[in-house]
């Protein structure tokens, strides 16, 4: 009887039907096991390489403003100390150069621009305010959520008195209305866009173009403030008196360009102040 029991209790042998059974399940878990280790490996390879071209993209970024062009020719050793990032900028040809300035026939050309806050155009938080809409406007807050490539240099102007004239690769300008009090930011827009760029999703942000100009110009180095831009604009238009071939346009107001990043150094920097001109000698 205990030997009955005891036989009794044993479990039995699994039979060929259930390991049969078995072993397709087991199969199954192993490819699902190798689909899902598949499939990791692949996310991990593109998010590596994703990375590895946002790195190839920053290095190559960052190249253009540790080795800046020099695609202006210096005429002073204050010249020959600026130094420009290597981004695409406002096409010109130089008509005509003297000691004070230059004259430069300048193409058209697109910007985003916006109203600055404050009485004054360079005060630290009304420009950095504006700088950050505009580069939120180019760096993808727009209708096609497009990242557009940084330009320079960035125009800082005073408004015409009779209301904007323009319809709407860097400066960064800056100009002011004389009747309004204001100053204006733009940032010039890659030139492959053409007057196809994207919409401004901030409705303090406008696309213009700016026409084909003539402009009176001198360069300077330094941090910008609102009372030396107030000197330099007085010595312009005085050595500009002189001048035989090219006079300041009567509603001509001014503007100036500035070329360089926050981070570099004062004496390095390229700002420009610039008047539009008109043409005294037609034969010139």
């Amino acid at each position: 009887m205990a030997l009955l029991c005891s036989a009794s209790a044993r479990p039995s042998a699994p039979t060929a039907a259930g390991a049969r059974g078995r072993r397709p399940a087991r199969r199954r878990a192993a490819a699902g096991a190798e689909a899902r280790a598949s499939l990791v490996l692949a996310l991990a390879t593109q998010a590596l390489a994703a990375s590895q071209r946002r790195a190839a993209d920053l290095a190559a970024e960052a190249v253009k403003y540790a080795f800046p062009s020099r695609r202006f020719e210096p005429r002073t050793l204050e010249e020959a100390l600026m130094s420009v990032p290597d981004l695409e900028t406002v096409p010109f040809r130089v008509l005509k150069r003297e000691a004070e300035y230059e004259i430069r026939e300048v193409e058209s050309y697109y910007v985003a621009e916006t109203t600055m806050p404050g009485r004054t155009g360079f005060d630290f938080n009304g420009s950095s305010q504006s700088f950050n809409v505009l580069a939120s406007y180019l760096f993808g807050k727009n209708t096609n959520s497009e990242q557009m490539e940084m330009t320079t240099p960035v125009f800082t102007r005073k408004g015409e008195p009779n209301g904007e004239k323009m319809d709407m690769t860097t400066p960064v300008i800056t100009r002011k209305s004389a009747n309004e009090n204001k100053w204006k930011m733009s940032f010039v827009l890659p030139s492959k866009y053409g007057p196809d760029l994207p919409v401004p999703k901030d409705p303090s942000v406008t696309i213009k173009e700016v026409p084909s100009k003539i402009v009176a110009v001198a360069a300077f180095s330094g941090l910008v403030t609102d009372d030396d831009i107030s000197k330099r604009e007085s010595r312009l238009r005085e050595a500009l008196q002189k001048d035989t071939q090219f006079q300041v346009k009567d509603d001509s107001v001014v503007e100036i360009a500035q070329y360089n990043p926050p981070f570099t150094l004062p004496f390095t920097r390229r700002n420009e102040i610039a008047l539009e001109v008109k043409r005294l000698d037609a034969n010139f």
